[in-house]
């Protein structure tokens, strides 16, 4: 019998109860949903969904800390949706779960609790003891990874080192073969400064570090063109030529495929022991418990996320 799909329902006071319960709900894969049960219960009433959910639809219970008011947000819950991702990596790592897609949790309120938090991305990584994730988005056509995540803009060139874009590369050639069935990825590369560096005159990073790491990375096998000036390597004529492009940093490329996709693009993390898919958007806690909340990114990452763990083809 093939492992359910784990779903973590995300920050409670969100719209993850309610995108997750329609989604499973509307699906025929078999899924757990992590959460509390009371919480689903309202969640799924909101939605229009009937309860109790469909037997493909399983929960494994996860209870709140503090009792929950849609909308607004609260620090004693962040242990909470802690506590979903650790039960569902645990059940990932162990085979109980083949997949694990996640609803948008809320970074700061994390944080205020006193736990450093980054994204679902480096917390996955620091959990499995990945030494190297890579985020990656895919919609519209287009599947964008990113050199650098989740960091100020000040720090991003500082972050960009051969030895990072050497591991990054490796980590989405191997990715694309193995979990989106490409024989030979095409991957083309961004610069980091504006026209690529314009020869020097706007930035070295070009030069020093990204142009080497790409020769380096042709010399081991990896089909990684570049560095293209951000702004023409999106266009359409260009995209067509790569089968994935790298980013240098989050809002280098994630605008453009948000602009395509948006609600219904679907985040990867390449690199871990399992599939991880999640939404392309955040908690809209203006949204939370109106029964109005989309959740098409997360039906989209659900179908993704069976598509990588049973090794389908996955489109773009």
């Amino acid at each position: 019998m093939t492992a359910p799909i784990a779903i973590t329902t995300g920050d409670p006071a969100g719209i993850g109860p309610e995108i997750s319960v329609a989604a499973a709900a509307a699906s025929d894969r078999s899924t757990v949903l992590l959460g509390d049960a009371q919480l689903l219960r309202k969640a799924a009433l909101v939605a229009g969904i009937g309860w109790p959910l469909p037997p493909s639809v399983a929960i494994e219970p996860v209870t709140t800390e503090v009792p929950v008011v849609a909308g607004q947000l609260d620090a004693r819950n962040a242990r909470y949706v802690l506590r979903m991702l650790d039960a569902a990596i645990d059940g990932c790592l162990r085979g109980q779960y083949r997949a694990m897609v996640t609803a948008p949790v809320h970074k700061g309120i994390v944080n205020e609790a006193g736990v450093p938090f980054t994204g679902h991305t480096e917390y996955l990584a620091e959990r499995t003891g990945t030494p190297h994730v890579v985020m990656l988005l895919a919609g519209g056509g287009m599947r964008v990874a990113l050199a650098t995540t989740h960091l100020p803009l000040a720090q991003v060139a500082g972050a960009i080192t051969a030895d990072s874009l050497a591991a990054t590369l490796a980590v989405l050639d191997h990715d694309l073969r193995t979990r989106f069935g490409i024989a030979g990825p095409r991957i083309g590369v961004a610069g980091l400064n504006p026209h690529a560096g314009e020869g020097g005159h706007l930035g070295r990073e070009e030069i020093d570090v990204i142009a080497p790491a790409l020769a380096a990375a042709r010399a081991r096998g990896i089909d990684a063109a570049g560095p293209f000036p951000a702004d023409t390597l999106f266009v359409p004529a260009m995209l067509s030529r790569f089968d994935a492009v790298l980013a240098m940093f989050h809002d280098q490329g994630l605008p453009v495929l948000k602009h395509a996709s948006f609600g219904h693009g679907v985040n990867v993390t390449l690199g871990l022991p399992f599939v991880r898919t999640s939404v392309d958007h955040g908690t809209a806690l203006d949204l939370a418990g109106k029964g109005t909340a989309d959740a098409g990114s997360m039906a989209a990452a659900l179908v993704l996320a069976d598509q990588l763990a049973s090794g389908a083809h996955a489109e773009k």
